[in-house]
C-alpha cells in the first residue's frame, strides 16, 4: 500500500489543457499524487501522457489550468525549475555521452559544482544503497542497456526529487532487472517519494501501483485502483472497448516446411568502438513459422538487423539466404525482390523520412518492388495509385491523423509505428524481418500488429520478430532464440520456454547453465 497516511497530494493539476493548432492535446486533465505512493498514467497511442509530463516537468507551458505542488499553485517554466521543485525524470530514450563516463555524464546534469571523484563516490554509494549498483568510472559505450538506465536513476536520485516520473521504465530491462527496479521503486515509496509511472505493461502495472488515471483522447475518463482491476479491464479503459486477444493459432507442418530465411554463419566486426560484433550465427526461419529473438538492447540486435536487410552487405554471399538464393551480396532493395520485407527499430529518419508525406513514404519504400502500380511509363510517378495505396494501409492499421495525407512526423509515435508495419504487410511478403514491432504502440494497435504478423505467417511466409518485450514474444513466437553479446542461442520450441530460461538467457548464461541454475535453484 501507499505510504501517505494523511491523504495530502504532492502534485494536484485541476483542468490543465495544451491545445497545438486544431488538436487539444490535453483537455481539461485533473489529476492529483500523494505523498509516497506509486502512480499510474495510462492511456493509448495519442491519448496526452506525454504532452501532460512535459507539463508537470517544464518543457512545455499549458494553455490553461493549474498545477499545485505541496498545496501551492507553481508556474513549472523550464525543467530547471521542476528539480529545483523536487520534480526528476527518467525519459524513455537516453540522454548519454556514449563517449564519458557513468560520472561525467552524471556531472552534466548537476549545478553544485562538485568535482568529478566526489560525485563518482556518491554516485556509487547512492546505487549500491538502492540496489542498483553502478561503476562510476565506466565508459557509457561499454554499458548493456539496463547499466545506463540505472544512470539515469541515480543521475535523477542524486537530484533528491521528491516526485520521480519514470517512461516506459522496464522496455529495456530483463525480467531479473525489472524485479530489482521494482524492489528500488517499493523503497522509494517507503521513504515518502512519490513516483508517477508510464507504461503500456498493464500487469506490472498491476504489480506496483497504488491508483492508476487513465487518458483518453487527452481527457481523464477514470481513475482506480489497478491491483482491483484485470489487464484486460485497464485496456479497456484505456481504448474505449474491449481489445482483442491475439490467437496464435497451431503452427502444422514447421519442421518439414522450407526454410525461407537462412543465416549461415553470419560474423561481423564492429563498425564503431561501441558496436557489437557477430559470432557465427546460425538459423532458419520456415515457411508458416514466427520465431521470435529475444535479448536486452545493445546486444547486437541492431547490427543483425542491419546484415539481415542488406544496410550491410556480407562478403560471404551464402551467409544470408532468401527463399532458397543467395542475398548477402544485395542490397535492402534486391532483398526486397526477393520477396523480404523490413521494419527497422527507429521509425522517424530510418523507417520513414520524416518530412514527407505518408504517401510519398510509401513511394520510398515500394517504388522498385511495386514499379508498375506506382511509377508509368517514362518514370511518371501515378500519385493517385499511391495515394489510395497510403489510404488502404491507413484504414487496414487503424492509424489516427490530423490530415489525409500527413508528413509522417506529424503522426504520435506509435501511429506511424503502424503505418510503417502496415505498409510491409501490404505487400503480403515472403519473409518479413520487424525490429521492435510495437515499441511505443498502445494494447489495441499492440494486439492488431501481433495478430497481422501470426497471420501473414499462417499464410506462408516466414517472419523474425526482435523485441525486447518478452509477453509479445511468448504471445506471437513458435520458438524463441536469445541475442547475448553478438551471439545467438539456440532457437527454444515455445512449449519448452519459460520467462525465466529466456530471462537468464538474455543476462548472459549459457544454455546448458541456464537449464540447471533453475533445476537446482
Amino acid at each position: 500500500m501507499s505510504a501517505n497516511q494523511d491523504g495530502a497530494n504532492l502534485l494536484e493539476v485541476r483542468g490543465l489543457t495544451k491545445i497545438f493548432g486544431t488538436l487539444t492535446a490535453c483537455d481539461h486533465v485533473d489529476l492529483n499524487i500523494a505523498k509516497g505512493e506509486i502512480h499510474a498514467l495510462l492511456g493509448e497511442n495519442g491519448a496526452g501522457k506525454s504532452t501532460l509530463v512535459k507539463m508537470l516537468f517544464g518543457s512545455l507551458e499549458p494553455n490553461s489550468g493549474e498545477i499545485f505542488w505541496n498545496g501551492q499553485v507553481v508556474r513549472i517554466a523550464n525543467p530547471g525549475f521542476a528539480k529545483k521543485l523536487g520534480i526528476g525524470m527518467v525519459f524513455q530514450h537516453f540522454s548519454l555521452f556514449e563517449a564519458l563516463t557513468a560520472a561525467e555524464n552524471i556531472a552534466l546534469s548537476l549545478d553544485d559544482g562538485s568535482p568529478i571523484s566526489t560525485i563518482a563516490a556518491k554516485a556509487r554509494a547512492l546505487s549500491y544503497s538502492y540496489g542498483l549498483p553502478l561503476d562510476p568510472e565506466s565508459l557509457v559505450g561499454d554499458l548493456s542497456v539496463g547499466e545506463r538506465q540505472r544512470i539515469e536513476i541515480i543521475r535523477c536520485l542524486l537530484q533528491t526529487p521528491q516526485l520521480i516520473i519514470l517512461d516506459e521504465p522496464t522496455s529495456v530491462l530483463t525480467p531479473q532487472e525489472a524485479d530489482k527496479l521494482f524492489e528500488t521503486l517499493e523503497r522509494l515509496r517507503s521513504e515518502g517519494k512519490s513516483i508517477l509511472y508510464i507504461s503500456h505493461r498493464l500487469e506490472e502495472v498491476k504489480r506496483i501501483c497504488d491508483r492508476a488515471t487513465v487518458l483518453r483522447h487527452g481527457k481523464v475518463v477514470g481513475h482506480c485502483n489497478p491491483r482491483e482491476e484485470t489487464a484486460a479491464s485497464l485496456a479497456r479503459m484505456m481504448v474505449g472497448n474491449e481489445v482483442k486477444a491475439v490467437v496464435r493459432a497451431p503452427a502444422e507442418g514447421i519442421e518439414t516446411a522450407q526454410p525461407l530465411l537462412e543465416i549461415r554463419a553470419l560474423s561481423r566486426k564492429p563498425a564503431t568502438p561501441f558496436s557489437i560484433p557477430l559470432k557465427n550465427i546460425n538459423l532458419n526461419v520456415r515457411a508458416g513459422e514466427v520465431i521470435g529473438i529475444a535479448g536486452v538492447a545493445g546486444n547486437g540486435q541492431g547490427e543483425f538487423f542491419e546484415s539481415v536487410s542488406g544496410e550491410v552487405l556480407q562478403q560471404d554471399t551464402a551467409s544470408v539466404r532468401i527463399r532458397g538464393k543467395d542475398a548477402g551480396g544485395l542490397g535492402i532493395t534486391g532483398r526486397r525482390l526477393m520477396g523480404a520485407a523490413f521494419v527497422p527499430e527507429e521509425r522517424l529518419g530510418h523507417g520513414a523520412a520524416p518530412r514527407m508525406k505518408l504517401s510519398e513514404n510509401l513511394l520510398l519504400s515500394r517504388h522498385a518492388t511495386d514499379g508498375k502500380v506506382f511509377v508509368g511509363a517514362g518514370g511518371m510517378v501515378k500519385s493517385e495509385a499511391i495515394y489510395s495505396a497510403a489510404q488502404r494501409i491507413i484504414k487496414a492499421m487503424d492509424v489516427r491523423k490530423s490530415a489525409p495525407d500527413p508528413e509522417a512526423a506529424a503522426l504520435s509515435g506509435g501511429n506511424l509505428q503502424k503505418f510503417i508495419v502496415g505498409r510491409e504487410l501490404d505487400r503480403k511478403p515472403g519473409v518479413m524481418v520487424v525490429n521492435q514491432p510495437t515499441w511505443g504502440v498502445d494494447a489495441g494497435a499492440a494486439a492488431h500488429i501481433r495478430q497481422a504478423l501470426i497471420e501473414l505467417a499462417r499464410s506462408g511466409s516466414a517472419v523474425l520478430v526482435i523485441s525486447q518485450d518478452l509477453d509479445e514474444l511468448f504471445e506471437i513466437s513458435d520458438s524463441i532464440a536469445v541475442m547475448h553479446n553478438g551471439a545467438l542461442s539456440r532457437p527454444l520450441p515455445i512449449a519448452e520456454a519459460t520467462f525465466e530460461k529466456i530471462g537468464l538467457l538474455m543476462g548472459g548464461a549459457e544454455p546448458g547453465h541456464a537449464e540447471h541454475t533453475l533445476e537446482t535453484a
